[in-house]
C-alpha cells in the first residue's frame, strides 16, 4: 500500500506540470542566488587564507624604522650579534607582482610554502641563483628569473631569497623590517641601545584583512539570504496550494487505511526527492552567477580594501555543500507547516471546502500579533542597535515583521473599500479579491520584500554616491598629482612649481598606532585648499589654526568610533601627544587617519621624505605638465589629474555595489516569477469562482480584465506599503550596519524618481505575471464553466 500511496501522491505533479515547475524553479532560484553569493565569499576567503600562508608574518612582533622607511641590513647583523633572533624581509613590486624576500635560515619554522628539499637547488636558492617561487597563474609575469611553481601561493604574489629580491628591485643591502621570533634569549640588550631608530610593532595576527572585509562579506551574506527568503515564499504557496489541491486524495488515502504518520513520512519523502533535484539545479545556477559577479567582487576587495582576490571560480565543498543543505532546510521550512496541519486536521476535515484555507484563516490573528511583536522589537533595536550583530538583528525583525503585517492590513484596506462599494460588480470584486488574498499572500509578501529591498539598497547607493562626489571634490581639490623618484626630482619640481606660481602640497605619511588601531598619519602644509574644501563633522572653532601650529591634530570618523575618541581627547603619535581639534568624513577608507602639521610631522618622522605632492595650479595643467617634464626631466607617467583620480574612484565605488545591484534585480524578477506561479496555481480553482458570475452575465473577457485588474491592484497596494519599509531599511543600512561595518555614517538622501520607477517596474511586473493567467481566464470553454454547476464541490 506504500507504494501505491507514494505513486498517487505524486500523480499529482503528473497532472499538474506547471505547479511542478513552480515548486522546482522558486527552489532552485532561492538555493541558485544563496550558493552563488557563498561562492563568492568561499573564494574570496581561499584568496584571503592564500595570502595569510604566503608568510603568515603577521603572526610576529617586527622591528621597522621609526619613519617607515628602509633601512641598511647592517642593523640586521648588529642585532643578531647582540642575541636577538630576527630575520629580514623586504618587499617590493615587480611588474605588478608583489615580490617578497625572506633569509630562508633565519626565518621563523614553517614560515611560508617554500620547501627547500625535492627539487629545489639550495644552493642556487641561498646565494641569489634568481629562484623565485609562484603559482602557476603569476608565473608567466616573471621575466628572467627561474620561477618554481608553487599552487599555495597567492596570486600576483612571489617568494624569493632576500639577496635575490634586493638585486630584482635595485634596492642593494637594504631591508625593510625585521621579524622577531617568538622564543628570544633572555637578558637581551634592550632595543633602544642597539638599534634606537627601530621600533617594536606588535603581531597584528594572520587575518588582517579577512577581519577587514568581514563586514562586505556578512552584507553580501545578509542579502543572499534576503534573496533566498523570497524564492522560499514561492516554495511555501506552491507546496501549501498543493496540498490543499489534495484534500480529497488525502482523505481518499486515510479512508483506505493508510496510518497518518505514513501519509506524513510519504509528504516529506516526496519534498525531501525535491529538494535534492531543485539543490543540484540551484548550485549549478549559483554556479553561474558566482562566475558572473566574482570579477566585480575582485575588483571591489582590491580598490576598497587592498586585498586580492582571485577571479576563478572553484567547485569547493564548503559553498555547494552549503547551497544543498539550506535547499532541504528551506523545503522543511517551507513544507512544515502544510505538514504540520495535515497531521492535525480531522479525517473529515479535509473533505471540506477550503480546509486548509480555513485553517489559515484561523491562524491570521496569530500572525496578526507575530508581526506587532516583532515590529515592537525592532522599534526598541532601532533605538539601541550599535553593531552588526544588534544591525541585522534589527533588520530581520522589521522585514520579517513587516512581511507578516501585510495581509492583515491588505485584508483590512479591502474590507474599507468593500464597505463603500455601491455597485453588484463593486461588491463582488472587493469579496471575491478578499477571498482570494490568501492564496496570493505569499507571492505579494516575497514582492513587498524584493520592492522593500531595492528602495533600500538604492537609496543607501544613491546617498553614497552624492556623498562620495561631494567628498572627491572636496579631498581631491589639487589640480595635479605628481611623484618624484629622487631627492633631487623633488627639488627640481620645488623650483619650477615656484616659478610658475604653483602651490606644492607634499603628501607624505607613516603607519602607526593610535588608540589600539592602525592608522596613517599625514604632515600637512598649511594652506587654504584645507580650510576651503575639507568639511568637518566636528570641530572646534579654530581646528585648522590649532593644527597648522602644531598644537593639535584632527583625525577621521573612522578613527574617532572606532577608538572612542571626540574633541579635546588626547591622541599620542610618538612623543606627541596632542588634542583632537577636528573629526572629518572620510569616506571609502577602512582604517584611521590623522592629520598633522608638516613641521610636526618631520620631527616625529625625520625619515620620511615626500615623494608625492599635490598641485594648485591656475592655468591649464596640461601645459604644466608640459613644461615640467622639459623643465625637469619629470615624465607624464609620474602625473595624475585630478579627473582621472576621480573617475578611478567612482569606478572602484561603482563595481563596489554591481553585487548588490545584481542580486536586488534577481530578487525583483523572482518576486515577479512568484506572482505569475501564484496565479496560474490559482487559475484552475478559480473557476468555480467565477463561474456563478459568469451565469448571471458578466463576459468571460470582462472576468478575464477584473482578474488583471485585482493582481495590478494589489501590486499597487503592495509598492505603497513597500516604500516606508524600503526607507527604513535604508535608514538601519546608513545608520546602524554601515557604521558598525565601515565605521562612517553617511547622510540619508531622497529620490522620489527613482521609487516612483522602481513602482512603475513592479507594476509591469505584475501586469506581465497576471496578463497570461487572466488571458487563460478569459478563454476558459463554456463548457468548463458549466461543469461548475453539473458537478457540486
Amino acid at each position: 500500500m506504500t507504494r501505491a500511496a507514494f505513486a498517487a501522491l505524486l500523480s499529482h505533479w503528473v497532472r499538474n506540470p506547471v505547479q511542478l515547475f513552480t515548486l522546482l524553479a522558486g527552489l532552485a532560484l532561492a538555493t541558485g542566488l544563496w550558493s552563488g553569493v557563498q561562492a563568492i565569499n568561499a573564494e574570496a576567503r581561499a584568496s584571503y587564507d592564500a595570502a595569510a600562508s604566503t608568510l603568515d608574518e603577521g603572526r610576529y612582533d617586527r622591528l621597522v624604522a621609526r619613519d617607515g622607511a628602509a633601512f641598511g641590513q647592517d642593523v640586521f647583523v648588529m642585532l643578531r650579534r647582540a642575541g636577538w633572533l630576527v630575520s629580514p624581509m623586504l618587499t617590493g613590486d615587480l611588474d605588478g607582482v608583489r615580490l617578497i624576500g625572506i633569509d630562508a635560515l633565519t626565518a621563523p619554522a614553517g614560515m611560508g610554502p617554500v620547501n627547500l628539499g625535492g627539487d629545489v637547488d639550495l644552493a642556487g636558492f641561498l646565494t641569489g641563483g634568481d629562484q623565485v617561487f609562484a603559482n602557476a597563474a603569476t608565473a608567466p609575469r616573471l621575466d628572467g628569473v627561474t620561477v618554481l611553481i608553487n599552487p599555495d601561493l597567492a596570486d600576483d604574489t612571489a617568494v624569493a631569497d632576500i639577496g635575490t629580491v634586493q638585486r630584482l628591485l635595485g634596492r642593494a643591502g637594504r631591508i625593510d623590517s625585521l621579524l622577531v621570533l617568538p622564543d628570544q634569549p633572555r637578558n637581551l640588550p634592550p632595543l633602544a641601545r642597539v638599534a634606537p631608530d627601530l621600533t617594536l610593532q606588535p603581531a597584528q595576527g594572520s587575518t588582517d584583512i579577512a577581519g577587514l572585509t568581514d563586514s562586505f562579506h556578512l552584507n553580501l551574506t545578509a542579502f543572499g539570504l534576503l534573496s533566498f527568503a523570497v524564492g522560499i515564499f514561492i516554495v511555501h504557496g506552491a507546496i501549501g496550494l498543493a496540498f490543499e489541491q489534495r484534500r480529497g486524495m488525502v482523505r481518499t488515502l486515510r479512508a483506505l487505511g493508510l496510518p497518518l504518520n505514513r501519509l506524513i513520512g510519504l509528504m516529506l519523502a516526496e519534498l525531501l526527492v525535491f529538494a535534492l533535484v531543485a539543490g543540484v539545479i540551484g548550485v549549478a545556477l549559483g554556479y553561474v552567477i558566482a562566475a558572473l559577479l566574482l570579477p566585480d567582487v575582485a575588483a571591489t576587495l582590491r580598490g576598497l580594501y587592498g586585498a586580492d582576490v582571485s577571479g576563478n571560480l572553484q567547485l569547493r565543498p564548503s559553498w555547494w555543500a552549503s547551497g544543498l543543505g539550506i535547499a532541504f532546510a528551506g523545503t522543511l521550512l517551507a513544507g512544515g507547516s502544510a505538514l504540520w496541519g495535515i497531521a492535525r486536521m480531522p479525517l473529515l476535515a479535509a473533505a471540506q471546502p477550503r480546509a486548509l484555507a480555513m485553517a489559515a484563516g484561523r491562524r491570521a490573528s496569530f500572525q496578526l500579533g507575530a508581526a506587532l511583536v516583532l515590529l515592537a522589537v525592532a522599534i526598541v533595536l532601532g533605538f539601541n542597535a550599535d553593531g552588526l550583530v544588534t544591525g541585522f538583528a534589527l533588520l530581520g525583525t522589521l522585514l520579517i515583521g513587516a512581511a507578516l503585517a501585510l495581509p492583515p492590513v491588505l485584508n483590512g484596506m479591502l474590507a474599507f473599500a468593500s464597505g463603500r462599494a455601491r455597485s453588484v460588480t463593486a461588491q463582488w470584486f472587493w469579496a471575491d479579491t478578499r477571498q482570494q488574498l490568501p492564496g496570493l499572500s505569499l507571492a505579494l509578501m516575497a514582492l513587498m520584500l524584493a520592492i522593500a529591498a531595492n528602495i533600500g539598497v538604492s537609496t543607501m547607493v544613491s546617498s553614497f554616491r552624492l556623498t562620495f562626489t561631494g567628498f572627491l571634490d572636496q579631498r581631491l581639490a589639487s589640480e595635479l598629482y605628481i611623484s618624484t623618484d629622487s631627492a633631487e626630482q623633488t627639488a627640481a619640481l620645488v623650483a619650477f612649481a615656484e616659478g610658475a606660481g604653483a602651490a606644492v602640497l607634499p603628501i607624505q605619511s607613516a603607519d602607526v598606532q593610535i588608540a589600539g588601531q592602525p592608522a596613517e598619519v599625514f604632515g600637512t602644509r598649511d594652506h587654504a585648499t584645507y580650510r576651503d574644501n575639507w568639511r568637518f563633522l566636528q570641530s572646534t572653532p579654530d581646528a585648522w589654526d590649532t593644527t597648522f601650529a602644531g598644537q593639535a591634530v584632527v583625525i577621521n570618523e573612522q578613527l574617532a568610533r572606532r577608538g572612542a575618541l571626540g574633541l579635546g581627547d588626547m591622541v599620542t603619535i610618538g612623543s606627541l601627544t596632542l588634542p583632537v581639534a577636528g573629526i572629518y568624513g572620510d569616506y571609502g577608507n577602512p582604517i584611521g587617519q590623522v592629520v598633522l602639521a608638516l613641521d610636526a610631522f618631520a620631527q616625529e618622522f625625520p625619515g620620511v621624505e615626500p615623494r608625492r605632492f599635490g598641485l594648485r595650479v591656475a592655468g591649464d595643467p596640461a601645459d604644466f605638465v608640459t613644461g615640467l617634464t622639459a623643465a625637469t626631466g619629470i615624465g607624464a607617467g609620474q602625473t595624475i589629474d585630478q579627473a582621472e583620480i576621480k573617475a578611478l574612484s567612482l569606478a572602484i565605488f561603482e563595481r563596489t555595489f554591481t553585487v548588490t545591484t545584481a542580486l536586488n534585480i534577481l530578487t525583483l524578477a523572482v518576486a515577479g516569477f512568484a506572482i505569475l506561479m501564484s496565479l496560474l496555481t490559482l487559475a484552475a480553482m478559480r473557476v468555480p469562482q467565477l463561474a456563478p458570475a459568469w451565469a448571471m452575465g458578466m463576459t468571460r473577457a470582462a472576468l478575464g480584465r477584473l482578474e488583471l485588474l485585482r493582481a495590478v491592484m494589489l501590486a499597487v497596494l503592495t509598492a505603497a506599503l513597500a516604500l516606508p519599509l524600503g526607507l527604513a531599511l535604508a535608514w538601519v543600512l546608513l545608520a546602524v550596519v554601515n557604521v558598525a561595518a565601515f565605521g562612517w555614517q553617511l547622510p540619508m538622501y531622497l529620490f522620489p524618481l527613482d521609487y516612483a520607477r522602481l513602482g512603475g517596474f513592479a507594476l509591469l511586473a505584475a501586469v506581465l505575471a497576471a496578463g497570461w493567467p487572466a488571458w487563460r481566464l478569459a478563454r476558459t470553454p463554456p463548457g468548463d464553466l458549466l461543469k461548475v454547476f453539473a458537478n457540486e464541490r
